[in-house]
């Protein structure tokens, strides 16, 4: 296990060890927040100062566009980019403090779980599902603030304007869907139970597509970063350059397509399913209730119509539902859906559309 190698290979050079007294000073503070923030997850805040404790952490010089604190696993290490503040220490040190309760290892200390990320023999499953649950978590933990943000012609409203954004706006969304509970104890104790909550709502096979479309979203972000490392370091603008510059670019609308695809996707496997689950009139206004609700967590663009054409469509297909469950006739209310509409709901499908694109075109306007 070579240490050095790997800091090395991650653009990190240690300048200075953080002192015992500010580590057990930080350790306490973060203990504390994490307990108080998430009181119903079984954890105790002594033993948790204890653990968190005999973390060995570090000042470091970090690459342009790394996080501004790493947890490094091969040696139980915080590594924190020497421009923070030291009173700001706390702050960046949660989400890595977050990342050493998650971590399982075996027997030869090698990494096989994170939360809600799987480390396997050829691949790793899960880590930019795991990373933005954990950066929810920690906004939450620091109290931040809801803002409006845009990243890559995407606009949206997070709690993490400033790291992993996209994939916490995308994990917000799942949380919606599930609960935050489930998310955030599944992350924190490293066990299945939002992987199979999520999968019961929907389908185990849309959950890995999920998953995996917030790891591609990640590596995609990744490979910006390190091409525009790069690009800082070459003096002339040549070829090259504007070779790496196009493919920043076309990483850019791959990041946005993939982002508006898995939206797409959580907002359909979920509705639908859970739509013909509808049994009574109370289902129907929580159905209602819970799918225009979904606005709120949205990431829009220019030209997006996608939930505003779903949102039209389904609130037709509750109407017609509605009525007749109302009469008593639920297996007319399913099968009724798919008959052809009468002038009457296109006329309603029409005025609906035209009230709900006025919504989604203030959302393009916020910046």
């Amino acid at each position: 296990m070579n240490i050095e190698s790997d800091l090395k290979k991650d653009g990190i050079e240690v300048i200075e060890k953080i002192d015992t007294l500010r580590i057990n000073s930080i350790a306490r503070t973060v203990s504390i927040k994490i307990c108080e923030a998430f009181p119903k997850y079984g954890l105790n805040q002594n033993e948790l100062f204890i653990k968190l404790s005999r973390l060995n952490m570090f000042k470091a010089k970090m690459p342009e566009g790394m996080a501004e604190a790493n947890y490094f696993y091969k040696n139980t290490s915080i590594y924190f980019n020497v421009h923070i503040p030291d009173e700001d220490l706390e702050e960046f040190a949660i989400h890595e403090c977050i990342h050493y309760i998650q971590e399982i290892k075996d027997k030869k200390n090698y990494l096989i779980r994170m939360g809600l990320c799987d480390y396997t023999e050829f691949k790793i499953y899960g880590l930019g599902l795991n990373e933005a649950s954990v950066q929810l978590m920690s906004s939450k933990i620091n109290g931040i603030p809801k803002e409006y943000v845009k990243y890559f012609g995407i606009s949206f409203e997070t709690t993490s304007p400033s790291y992993y954004p996209l994939e916490c706006c995308l994990v917000n969304q799942l949380a919606y869907i599930t609960g935050e509970d489930v998310l955030f104890e599944s992350t924190l104790n490293s066990n299945d139970n939002f992987k199979m909550t999520f999968a019961n709502l929907t389908s185990p096979k849309i959950f890995m597509a999920i998953q995996n479309a917030i790891d591609d979203i990640l590596y995609a972000e990744e490979d910006i970063i390190k091409l525009n490392n790069k690009i800082a370091q070459i003096d002339d603008r040549n070829k090259k350059v504007d070779g790496m510059l196009k493919k920043i670019d076309e990483l850019k609308n791959e990041i946005s397509l993939t982002f508006m695809r898995t939206q797409n996707l959580i907002i359909s496997s979920y509705f639908d399913k859970s739509f013909f689950n509808i049994s009574n009139l109370e289902d129907v206004e929580n159905y209602r209730r819970k799918l225009y609700s979904f606005k709120d967590y949205l990431g829009v663009m220019e030209g997006y119509t996608f939930f505003n054409d779903y949102y039209v469509k389904k609130m037709e297909e509750l109407e017609i539902k509605y009525n007749a469950l109302e009469n008593g006739e639920v297996e007319t209310a399913i099968k009724v859906i798919t008959k052809k509409e009468n002038k009457l709901v296109a006329l309603f499908k029409t005025i609906k559309k035209l009230i709900f694109r006025n919504f989604v075109e203030k959302e393009n306007d916020i910046q």
